[in-house]
């Protein structure tokens, strides 16, 4: 009897902890850095209530929520560490750790780059040096675990392993760059095991994304080589170069869907293009160039048509801006806005500036109207942060932060 009113009593829980919308993944639900929930866009002048804040490691990736759980994926000191957390509280809920020796060779931060991605009672992470990791989420217990990198041939590239995998169905695709014909590679979620590979691609730092275009599902693939398009059982069935001329750059932006059409942008003299698969898998060039968006780490969010992003290399400072989807027509620029993460909440654009304001703003195509700023972190922030129930959680290079935005 004791066990059934457990059993009762841990579904309601999570029935509760899951009636808000949760952010189980990389850029949110969808992958597309929206979420429904409402928030406050403005706050007195003390900023946003801190509910709490937790000390954390080296690292990029962006933390996840889900059942009331917040999973951090961070290095401390020679160990990968996932890590499981109250989402009231930030109390550590479990920890799973592995070794590394990950060394960044431009001297960047030696943590993850890849998000937590919580799916079927499962948590995924893929860590610097490609090592691939899958826990449970009720217990933090290894599920199973490959040394990607090592077994694919991978090359280290510039900032090691740094697409988040993306989790649909039994499958888990990865934009792994392994040699042989393993640019892009789909394996078992339950176990490893490998499901399909294809092309002589290599990695990028843009996480795929799924969508369902002219009524058939495609997995998108933005590689350091181009764009790629496949069915989830691994036929390619589009394949468009889409990179710099210049050696010494990257692909990192997600694509990003509505629709039909599927937007692709990148930095280096690279530039963005507007695809639409309406008709098939043969798509319609929309536009493309260089003067509409170039994103060159944090890809854009979408209301109403209207496109939001940082325009310009991270280091220069790049400008905000909003730009009409099918055409690539400017709108509006706000020159020095300095680089970032962009996330829409209902019709507020929550800015995470790299140098820790937190700026809101009303997503509106005449003019850039910011509501709001504060100062939450002290350090870099290069983390998309995640929103759910109301909290934004945000790491810089030492904090782990959640503040309450309604």
């Amino acid at each position: 009897m004791r066990t059934v009113v457990r059993c009762l009593l841990l579904a309601t829980f999570v029935t509760a902890a899951s009636s808000a919308e949760d952010w189980p993944d990389f850029r949110g639900p969808h992958r597309d850095g929206r979420s429904a929930e409402a928030v406050a866009p403005s706050w007195g002048e003390g900023g946003p209530t801190v509910i709490w804040d937790k000390p954390v490691g080296a690292g990029f990736s962006n933390p996840v929520v889900a059942h009331g759980r917040v999973i951090v994926f961070h290095r401390l000191g020679g160990e990968e560490v996932i890590e499981a957390l109250e989402a009231a509280t930030g109390k550590t809920v479990w920890k799973f750790s592995y070794p590394t020796t990950y060394r960044d060779g431009f001297g960047f931060d030696p943590g993850p780059r890849a998000s937590p991605v919580v799916a079927g009672g499962q948590v995924y992470t893929f860590g610097a040096e490609g090592v691939m990791t899958c826990v449970s989420f009720a217990t933090g217990k290894k599920i199973w675990q490959r040394t990607l990198n090592q077994e694919y041939g991978v090359q280290k590239g510039y900032f090691g392993a740094g697409a988040t995998p993306l989790a649909d169905g039994s499958r888990l695709f990865l934009n792994l760059g392994g040699a042989d014909g393993a640019g892009i590679v789909a394996l078992d979620k339950d176990t490893g095991r490998e499901l399909w590979k294809a092309l002589d691609h290599d990695a990028s730092y843009a996480s795929p994304v799924l969508a369902k275009l002219h009524g058939e599902p495609r997995v998108i693939f933005f590689t350091r080589e181009g764009i790629v398009l496949t069915t989830p059982e691994g036929k390619v069935v589009f394949e468009k170069r889409w990179r710099a001329r210049m050696d010494a750059s990257v692909n990192a932006a997600a694509p990003l869907v509505d629709g039909d059409i599927v937007f692709f942008s990148a930095s280096y003299g690279t530039g963005a293009i507007a695809l639409d698969f309406s008709q098939g898998d043969e798509p319609v060039e929309l536009w493309s160039g260089e003067d509409g968006l170039t994103n060159h780490y944090a890809a854009a969010v979408l209301s109403d048509g209207v496109l939001y992003g940082y325009h310009g290399r991270q280091e220069y400072g790049p400008s905000l801006r909003a730009v009409e989807l099918r055409t690539g027509k400017v709108l509006w620029n706000e020159d020095g806005f300095g680089a970032g993460t962009v996330t829409l909440a209902g019709d507020t654009l929550i800015l995470m500036r790299e140098k820790g304001e937190l700026v809101t703003a009303k997503a509106d195509p005449k003019a850039f109207r910011p509501l709001a700023r504060a100062q939450v972190l002290p350090t870099v922030v290069r983390a998309y942060p995640a929103l759910a129930d109301g909290t934004l959680y945000v790491r810089d290079e030492k904090t782990l932060v959640a503040l309450r935005l309604r």
